[in-house]
């Protein structure tokens, strides 16, 4: 079978249909219509259902989804090998992280990795829960994910590699004057009166804010904020204070805030996501260098 149509398919999926995924692949949408009809021909089924200028998958479509994206990574996954017999030269890794670990530790990992394997890209993808991020490695689209929890994450046929926990720290509003110059927690019930950024409810920063609420606390939530970030521009501009993992807090200080500890302490589980098996050589290096860099660990 031509990999090349297993390729075109993945990418009708992937991109949500035909016109898109031909934009993405720099083909005419006649010939990337043509590719995935002969690839139906060969095997004898209809892998979409065509409406107006949707593409659904069948079910023999989703049937083949799993086995096709495998067959893609065994391709990567040769190739890289013959590319890069003893060592890393070239090629790209896919990877996936939520917005928090995205900053740290992803970033300690990836200037690690790029030290050691500077000839490879990194393509990291953004994932906003953990469902994201394991449904991403698990279906193959990425290899390596980064995913922030509120207890220790164990998925069943995955390898997961335990990372630092980040403490929950406030950052707080400039243009509110009401801390003591040498403060360093605060205790998120104090907090009545106050004018909060949140993000949306499902996230543990919302958690926080809604249980400090639910004790009594008359906190405010001056804006709700899907995307973390609009976070620090909003407080920079004094819209009010933020909950959000310690991964927030040097970029919070470059950018001229004050941040305060949060007590009791509550931590962003955070943990590296892996398939067992089948890896390219690019991701097998992430993973090692992972493992090198001891204060990441618990």
């Amino acid at each position: 079978m031509d990999t090349r149509k297993l390729k075109y398919f993945l990418a009708v999926v992937d991109y949500g249909g035909f016109s898109r995924a031909a934009e993405q692949l720099f083909i005419a949408q006649p010939s990337l219509s043509q590719s995935v009809s002969s690839l139906e021909r060969d095997l004898g089924v209809s892998l979409f259902h065509r409406i107006g200028r949707t593409a659904v998958l069948s079910n023999a479509g989703r049937e083949l989804l799993g086995p096709a994206r495998q067959v893609m990574r065994d391709l990567e996954s040769a190739v890289a090998a013959v590319q890069s017999v003893k060592s890393l030269t070239s090629g790209r890794l896919e990877l996936i992280t939520m917005p928090s670990p995205g900053i740290e530790p992803m970033a300690t990992l990836s200037s690690a990795y790029s030290a050691s394997f500077p000839g490879v890209q990194l393509d990291i993808r953004a994932a906003f829960t953990p469902e994201e991020v394991i449904d991403s490695v698990r279906s193959g689209q990425t290899e390596i994910g980064l995913a922030g929890t509120p207890s220790t994450i164990q998925v069943a046929g995955m390898n997961v590699l335990q990372l630092k926990p980040q403490p929950f720290i406030l950052i707080v509003n400039p243009h509110a004057d009401v801390f003591e110059p040498d403060q360093t927690d605060i205790e998120l019930h104090t907090l009545a009166g106050h004018r909060m950024i949140a993000s949306q409810r499902g996230s543990q920063m919302r958690r926080l804010i809604d249980e400090a609420v639910s004790a009594g606390a008359a906190i405010h939530i001056a804006a709700q904020v899907a995307h973390r970030t609009s976070i620090l521009p909003l407080v920079s501009a004094g819209i009010g204070h933020a909950v959000m993992p310690a991964a927030w807090k040097s970029t919070a200080r470059r950018s001229g805030l004050r941040t305060l500890m949060i007590t009791p302490r509550e931590y962003l589980h955070v943990a590296l996501l892996s398939r067992t098996e089948h890896l390219t050589p690019a991701a097998q290096g992430f993973l090692q260098v992972a493992e090198t860099i001891g204060d990441l660990y618990a």
